[in-house]
């Protein structure tokens, strides 16, 4: 994933409702962008903190907010993106490019499938029949400041039902012969392996491990992020 112009280097002042972040320029001046994650941003976001930042320039004038929050520095001096709006799109580029050996895009790649009443972020196949499906993490939570950098990087950083139902639908697809993956992409530059935060959700967790052994493969990739390019580098392994 390509930045034309690159991210822009900001301080984050603060971050509230949600969706807005203050930040401040080089120039000195202020300015609110857009903050695309619904998550906690547990150890992301850290209070009382000036930190440094990423932002992206849509070019659009006409949006209220036309840039957008997409890195920050977090504890150790690593760099977490936060931007969720781009963790399809980076796992559906490897995919497409044929970087994740697991995942080949020979049969096709479709965005957004339909499977009941529940619809996955990925599937491979024809749309209308396919035979893999796979849901898409972003997985940010590391160590805070304070906490040892032992570099595992845990999902969810807030309790998430809807993270629970993807897994059961996982497993439902399994049982029906179809192929099910949950794919973990990390985006934190610290990442050595990847866990589910199960102090946070144990009921993921409980989920994560019983989805595994009836058969949804999980894989986790760490994501390089520079001001000029985002892109999935490496896989990690999986601590369960």
């Amino acid at each position: 994933m390509q930045f034309e112009p690159s991210l822009e280097p900001v301080v984050l002042l603060r971050r509230y409702k949600r969706f807005l972040a203050d930040v401040r320029r080089a120039d000195g001046s202020e300015m609110t962008v857009h903050c695309p994650n619904t998550g906690s941003m547990r150890n992301c976001v850290l209070p009382g903190v000036e930190q440094a930042a990423l932002i992206s320039d849509s070019g659009n004038t006409k949006r209220k907010y036309r840039h957008t929050l997409e890195a920050l520095q977090v504890g150790h001096g690593h760099w977490a993106g936060v931007n969720t709006s781009r963790t399809n799109a980076l796992v559906e580029e490897a995919v497409r490019a044929g970087w994740i050996p697991e995942l080949q895009p020979d049969s096709g790649v479709e965005r957004e499938v339909r499977y009941g009443d529940s619809r996955f972020d990925l599937a491979l196949g024809k749309r209308a029949d396919p035979h893999t499906f796979i849901e898409v993490k972003n997985v940010t939570l590391g160590p805070g400041p304070e906490d040892k950098d032992d570099g595992i990087i845990a999902f969810p950083d807030s309790v998430t039902e809807r993270g629970q139902k993807h897994l059961q639908t996982l497993m439902q697809v399994v049982d029906e012969g179809r192929r099910a993956v949950l794919f973990f992409c990390v985006q934190h530059t610290g990442a050595l392996a990847a866990r589910p935060a199960d102090e946070i959700d144990a009921r993921y967790g409980e989920l994560l491990r019983e989805a595994r052994a009836r058969g949804v493969e999980i894989l986790a990739w760490r994501v390089r992020l520079a001001p000029e390019v985002f892109v999935l580098e490496q896989p990690l392994p999986l601590i369960l």
